[in-house]
């Protein structure tokens, strides 16, 4: 089992560094340096994927039997298990009069999840800090905001970003339409609270701290295993899909968060779970028992559920024919996109469970 703490501060590090979708430079350059430090081969491919490689113990294994040996030698014997680097966010609409800055949607965000406060334009040549604005309260139905203090939420088109800048300085700074908005650092600050680890961006920032754990301790898996900080899930996957389609894979599994609520039957804790079916489509039963069988050597408890509002880089990988066999792994989450709550033991149990599948001859 992992210790807490320097599971936390692996986290911590993550959640630092901004990736909102498509704008994934600043994690990118961490990841790089972090799965390089640990001695394996790393890269960035073309689809802003970085992609760390364990080599298997048998990677061209043949499974003989009836089967022909050109076929075993020409089949590709490779696991991948992914987890997006992407943050949600907001993106630029336009520059506004007297600094403000109009934004949209980027990923499944809602701003009165982040509420007023600072945010991060992440301009061409300077990041900007402005303050996520509503509108005042004190105000009659003569002010557009009074609805927000009744029965309307409010959206991306009700609120502004108020910068205090010119135009000019704006443009100076390089935010402009396309720029990328994300929660202010000094907010992304993790808290502790007993074993659990509270923060903006856990998704899916703790999953590739998992990533990097695996990197540290998986040695000689039994066949190849690509460790894949994937970017742009949170529009589409389509870093996952990039690389799936490009590498032949036995086995995707995608680590992930997964939602606390009453329609679904998880609990909150040190149990991981496995799902069975997202909006994508199902997940590979026999995976799916691989991933339980592995988790019952260990004695560790696999919570399994179907979600309903949920995808990941392996359902719709395999949904679209990239992949024959796809499991998701997740840890159970509270406030999923917002300021999120997850236990370090689930997160802690993911990393030993994927390690264990990982060396086992099925």
């Amino acid at each position: 089992m992992w210790d807490y703490d320097r599971l936390f501060e692996i986290i911590e590090e993550l959640v630092m560094h901004h990736s909102p979708s498509g704008a994934e430079a600043e994690i990118n350059q961490l990841l790089m340096q972090r799965f390089a430090a640990l001695g394996v081969e790393v890269w960035c491919d073309r689809a802003d994927n970085i992609i760390a490689k364990i080599p298997g113990k048998n990677p061209d294994r043949a499974m003989s039997n009836d089967k022909p040996l050109l076929y075993e030698r020409l089949r590709q014997r490779a696991y991948a298990i992914t987890a997006h680097k992407d943050e949600i966010g907001a993106i630029v609409k336009s520059l506004g009069d007297e600094g403000r800055v109009e934004v949209r949607k980027l990923g499944g965000s809602f701003p009165w999840v982040y509420g007023e406060g600072v945010v991060d334009l992440l301009g061409d040549r300077e990041t900007i800090s402005g303050i996520l604005s509503f509108g005042s309260r004190h105000v009659s139905h003569e002010s557009p905001q009074k609805v927000q203090q009744e029965d309307t939420t409010v959206k991306w088109e009700n609120a502004w970003i108020e910068t205090k800048r010119t135009t000019d300085e704006l443009e100076a700074a390089g935010v402009r339409p396309g720029t990328r908005m994300v929660i202010g650092k000094h907010r992304k600050h993790p808290i502790r609270l007993k074993d659990h680890i509270a923060s903006y961006t856990l998704d899916n920032k703790a999953s590739v701290a998992i990533l990097l754990a695996l990197a540290e301790n998986l040695k000689q898996p039994v066949v190849d295993v690509y460790l894949v900080a994937s970017a742009k899930e949170e529009v589409g996957a389509i870093g996952a899909l990039f690389f799936t389609q490009n590498q032949p894979l036995d086995a995707l599994i995608a680590l992930e968060v997964c939602p606390l609520s009453e329609e679904y039957p998880i609990k909150d804790g040190e149990s991981p779970i496995l799902l069975s079916q997202d909006a994508y489509g199902i997940y590979d039963e026999g995976l799916n028992g691989q991933v339980r069988q592995s988790a019952k050597q260990l004695d560790i408890p696999v919570q399994l559920t179907i979600l309903s509002q949920f995808g990941s880089d392996a359902s719709i990988a395999m949904k679209f024919g990239h992949v024959a066999r796809a499991a998701c792994l997740a840890f159970p989450t509270q406030n999923t996109h917002g300021y999120e709550i997850a236990h370090l033991g689930a997160i802690a149990n993911c990393i030993d469970l994927l390690k264990a599948f990982c060396e086992t001859e099925f």
